[in-house]
């Protein structure tokens, strides 16, 4: 098919056009540049060159592919949006040029860029076409490389996905109907970064939050933030830095701007406005929405929609009472990812602590304390485990120690549960599930099947 890009046209190819020998990175294979140095990552591989007599440079990467939107228009925007103007905002989002062919739709457009103080230029491509989109990026800054940039986009080949990343099948557990896919881009390891739940929402890992989408709504489960959740006596002051933080710097044009903190035993953090987002020029309207829990947790959900109506149907209106806000405090719990067996291998711990004081209701002096910690740790090779289990509790100055060990062989009979052959003299059965953390880290949750809650672990290095 072909690609249109600096205004010159270029083909897809086959790979008898070159006799050089071709790479193949994901679904796209190419001829590399000869010559230049080669940077490879999971989600994308790149080509720089540099010449030092005119300090032109040029980098032309190409990225694995992900989940399309289903609009090639709205694919190269938002891959403008994460590639381009996230690194260089002075780029503006151009009108890209289409064409398409062989069942596949090229987005393509080019702006002006500063890069260390100098004029430079960013040029995207977006292929879209059998439920993906691939992304091309050539950044430089002399034209000396135009006829390179040109041998190499031609030179290019997309095959077909063999399973469409909206339908990738997996067996799920009891009461669990999610189906799961590993096609979007993120730095991440682990196996599987989307998850697509059989309400309509899907979830998707991304380097700064978990990005859930339903139709023309998004909402941004950020991660934890030392700036943003730092403890703050005032509950506006701290909204406002929350919102300078987390939101702000995505956005301009802000009207109808309006912080509605709610005070109560476990406050509310709200703020709304209509903005301009930065990264596709759109109007959106944007809600910052955090549930302060009386145990220090809860998460800064930033839910953006095409207008404030759009919001209000979908999860109710702003209340001053400081409850029935369940609909926006769920939308947490789809940080929620599923787990292969080759993710779990390593060491996963979980560690807890607590003490209780008492005093003498008449004097207030002291009547002594208890305290409780444990810590409890999973050691997964490829097929077998070591686990153990380490407890100390009781009043202080007669603290009694207890531990348990088990080890054996394991099984996933699907991505939501594992089975171990002994824990504490008998076989067990545990749903698990990943969330992500800051730096494409994961933290571990697992339920006994004959129990209540999850308890989460996080992977020693």
């Amino acid at each position: 098919m072909r690609i249109v890009i600096l205004f010159l046209t270029v083909f897809i190819v086959s790979s008898s056009a070159f006799s050089q020998q071709r790479e193949t990175f994901d679904i796209t294979s190419f001829v590399a540049p000869a010559g230049w140095q080669k940077e490879a990552k999971d989600f994308a591989v790149s080509y720089l060159t540099t010449n030092n007599m005119t300090g032109g440079w040029c980098r032309v990467s190409v990225y694995k592919s992900i989940r399309s939107s289903g609009n090639s228009v709205t694919d190269f925007n938002s891959e403008w949006g994460y590639l381009i103007a996230k690194s260089f905002p002075d780029a503006v989002l151009p009108a890209p040029q289409a064409t398409t062919e062989g069942g596949w739709t090229s987005q393509s457009g080019v702006a002006k860029m500063i890069f260390d103080k100098k004029d430079a230029v960013s040029m995207l491509t977006t292929v879209t076409g059998y439920d993906v989109a691939v992304s091309i990026v050539v950044l430089m800054n002399n034209n000396e490389f135009m006829p390179a940039v040109e041998k190499f986009l031609a030179s290019i080949d997309l095959q077909k996905p063999t399973v469409s990343p909206n339908t990738v099948p997996q067996t799920q557990p009891e009461k669990s109907t999610n189906t799961i896919s590993n096609v979007a881009r993120t730095n991440s390891k682990f196996t599987f970064n989307t998850t697509n739940f059989d309400n309509g929402w899907t979830s998707t890992e991304q380097e700064d939050w978990v990005q859930v989408t339903k139709g023309p709504i998004s909402v941004l489960i950020h991660y934890p933030n030392t700036a943003a959740d730092a403890y703050n006596s005032s509950l506006m002051d701290g909204l406002k830095n929350a919102w300078n933080i987390l939101v702000a710097p995505r956005y301009s044009s802000a009207t109808n701007f309006e912080f509605k903190p709610v005070s109560g035993w476990q406050p509310i953090s709200f703020a709304e406005a209509d903005l301009i987002e930065n990264a596709t020029s759109k109007k959106v309207h944007v809600v910052l929405f955090k549930m302060h829990y009386s145990g220090g947790d809860g998460k800064y959900l930033e839910f953006v929609t095409p207008d404030k109506k759009t919001f209000e149907l979908e999860f109710g209106a702003y209340h001053q009472e400081s409850y029935g806000w369940e609909k926006m405090e769920v939308m947490a719990s789809y940080n929620k990812f599923a787990v292969a067996p080759a993710d779990l291998v390593g060491k996963w711990t979980n560690n807890f602590s607590g003490l209780t004081q008492y005093v003498y209701a008449n004097t207030g002096l002291s009547a002594g304390a208890d305290t409780h910690s444990s810590a409890q740790n999973f050691q997964f090779f490829t097929n077998t485990y070591n686990w153990d289990l380490a407890v100390a509790n009781g009043p202080v100055g007669n603290i009694k120690f207890q531990t348990v060990k088990s080890k054996g062989t394991y099984s996933m009979p699907n991505n939501w549960q594992i089975n171990f052959s002994d824990l504490e003299g008998k076989p067990k059965t545990y749903n698990a599930y990943f969330s992500c953390i800051k730096g494409g880290a994961r933290i571990l949750w697992l339920q006994d099947t004959g129990y209540g809650g999850y308890s989460g672990y996080g992977k020693m290095p």
